[in-house]
């Protein structure tokens, strides 16, 4: 491996069109394409009004979603946040999360220390209204 990668992340594969997710979002998880060692790091582009179908939560890894344009909204266990463009929220180990889209969709990067033995666990429809 050389000293640096540089690539667009447009370009890594789109694992929820892959697994039958496409009409709600689309999500590059990113950190192998860019040879990164302890780093994850994927982006999520949810479309207008839609929600992830599932929820998800890690034994080990901390994540940093970063809001890079659009608004909506994260449950993170009971709670509920308002997302806006440049806001970041850190969501602890064990914390169980959900995105929602706006009216504009919503885009955000995830970064955390990658664990690769933490593949976390996802609960399909965790979050009902």
């Amino acid at each position: 491996m050389g000293g640096y990668t540089h690539m667009s992340v447009l370009d890594v594969e789109d694992a929820a069109e892959k697994f039958g997710m496409g009409e709600t979002h689309e999500t590059r998880f990113a950190h192998g394409p860019l040879e990164a060692e302890t780093t994850g790091f994927s982006l999520h582009r949810f479309k207008p009004g839609k929600r992830a179908p599932f929820g998800h939560r890690h034994e080990a890894a901390e994540e940093i979603y970063f809001v890079v344009s659009g608004t909506g909204r994260v449950k993170l266990d009971d709670d509920i946040l308002e997302l806006h463009p440049r806001e970041a929220v850190r969501v602890a180990a064990g914390v169980m999360r959900q995105f929602e889209a706006g009216d504009e969709g919503l885009e955000i990067l995830a970064f955390g220390q990658r664990h690769a033995e933490d593949r976390g666990e996802i609960v399909q429809g965790w979050w009902s209204d």
